[in-house]
């Protein structure tokens, strides 16, 4: 075997592990995992060719100081790829949702459109409609 084969052959094969190790790296090492909690807006299953669990969790809050400390609303969007799991967040829409997540670096078709795959439910509570209307300020109270 020549010296250019033997070169030809080695970075060939280098080039495919690297290529392997930033596929894995990218699509299926999990780079965080953690809870989220907020109202379930949607849980939907969509897709062309790959049909999915698509959600949205919106999570409440309020900007820092130098957004003048005004109420935001984040959104969290995330796959589902356990049927079963959906089939239970279905139930769950309009509800306060505890959900455990794993972070991805990139989306796979197949596994959902987002980098956010959600695997588990930690808790489900009933909204409370007292503490999600706006008090009114009568002219006695100032």
């Amino acid at each position: 075997m020549s010296v250019i084969k033997k070169i030809f052959s080695w970075t060939s094969v280098l080039l495919i592990l690297a290529l392997a190790a930033f596929c894995y790296v990218k699509f299926y090492f999990v780079f965080g995992e953690g809870v989220k909690a907020g109202e379930l807006n949607q849980i939907m299953y969509k897709g062309w060719v790959w049909k999915t669990y698509e959600g949205r969790l919106i999570q409440s809050g309020f900007k820092g100081a130098k957004t003048g400390g005004s109420i935001q609303s984040n959104e969290f969007d995330f796959s589902v790829v356990d049927k079963h799991l959906a089939d239970s967040l279905m139930r769950c829409s309009g509800k306060v949702v505890e959900l455990h997540y794993k972070e991805y670096r990139g989306a796979l078709p197949w596994r959902g459109m987002q980098k956010y795959i959600v695997d588990d439910i930690i808790s489900v509570q009933e909204t409370n409609p007292v503490t999600n209307t706006i008090p009114i300020i009568t002219p006695d109270e100032i």
